[in-house]
């Protein structure tokens, strides 16, 4: 049966050419998404830049500031290098500087920046030495009285001992201030320098800041004289050592003081 043929079984529309066709794509043309039209898409919008870090420390402060926090480090710097060429000056065998500048470098080290080499010594020092103080005082009523030794040493002794970073003064304040007096003091206690006086003013005013801390004079009371003493032991020797030692207590004891009303004495 052809193409003209009439019955239900009869092709109805044009002939196809005859040869292969390429199929359709079930998708539908190439030039069209899937659901529609090609749209193009913009550029998607750039993100804003997030705010920068806010300045901390010298750097948040303002102009001004920060010249002044510059012009104070400097002056520390500067005041710290002095300070190292000093002590260094102090401690090195004589030379032209030292020579030239001897008078100035005294005035800065003594008393509170002197050095102490008897760590090095051949002959260590095997004493314990306990520096005392009391003081008479003038209480709020008018009376007098003296009060009881005072042992500064024990009493550095006792804010060292379990202190894991102690402070210089409690270690080393009163024992060079000690050490400076009796360098500069003859056994009659009488100075043998000039610096004898500047000596007894530093042991001095160490005693009276320390009587002072405990409220020696009381309530409305005030220190008009103080004296210092030392207790000297030596160490004994260990159980294999030969050596003998005495192990008696040494004092020594110096005049008494009068306080100037500089430094809170009498007025």
């Amino acid at each position: 049966m052809d193409a003209y043929d009439n019955g239900s079984d009869a092709r109805h529309g044009p002939v196809e050419p005859h040869g292969p066709t390429e199929p359709e794509s079930p998708t539908g043309p190439t030039d069209e998404c899937p659901t529609g039209p090609y749209t193009p898409v913009p550029n998607p919008p750039a993100f804003p830049t997030p705010p920068a870090d806010p300045r901390t420390g010298v750097a948040a402060l303002a102009l001004r500031y920060r010249i002044i926090a510059a012009v104070a480090l400097a002056v520390v710097a500067v005041g710290v290098c002095a300070h190292l060429a000093m002590t260094f000056l102090h401690v090195a065998p004589a030379n032209t500087l030292s020579k030239e500048h001897g008078t100035a470098i005294d005035e800065w080290i003594y008393p509170e920046f002197e050095q102490n080499w008897k760590l090095f010594a051949p002959n260590p020092l095997q004493q314990n030495i306990s520096v005392q103080v009391r003081a008479e005082v003038r209480t709020a009523d008018g009376a007098t009285r003296t009060t009881g030794w005072y042992d500064l040493s024990a009493q550095d002794g006792r804010a060292i001992d379990g202190n894991l970073l102690p402070s210089h003064t409690q270690q080393n304040e009163l024992r060079r201030a000690w050490d400076f007096f009796v360098a500069t003091h003859g056994s009659d206690n009488r100075p043998i320098g000039l610096r004898g006086a500047l000596a007894e003013s530093y042991l001095r005013r160490i005693g009276v800041l320390r009587l002072d801390r405990e409220d020696a004079a009381g309530r409305g009371g005030l220190v008009e004289r103080v004296q210092f003493r030392s207790r000297t032991t030596n160490v004994p020797p260990p159980e294999w050592s030969r050596e003998e030692a005495q192990t008696t207590p040494v004092y020594r004891e110096l005049p008494w003081w009068p306080v100037p009303q500089a430094e809170g004495g009498v007025r």
